[in-house]
């Protein structure tokens, strides 16, 4: 039986958040650190959805109105 250790975990989701955070910028260009800090904040399941939605991306604008309203599901 397979199982994922406390730091291949951290590792993996480190892994996970330096990829979409590299794609978000080649696809909307240089990141805020606010919004680096917001994506680094995210869950695991968060960022794979961050990472499908950043497809559609074409602006900084895309990215900042995705981030504001994973903010207000969360928060509700």
């Amino acid at each position: 039986m397979s199982y994922i250790t406390t730091g291949e975990r951290i590792g993996y989701e480190r892994g996970q958040q330096e990829l979409v955070l590299r794609l978000l910028q080649k696809r909307v260009g240089e990141l805020p650190e606010e919004v680096k800090k917001q994506v680094q904040s995210l869950s695991l399941q968060e960022l794979e959805a961050l990472g499908e939605a950043l497809l559609d991306f074409t602006t900084m604008d895309d990215l900042l109105d995705w981030l504001q309203q994973h903010l207000n599901q969360t928060e509700n």
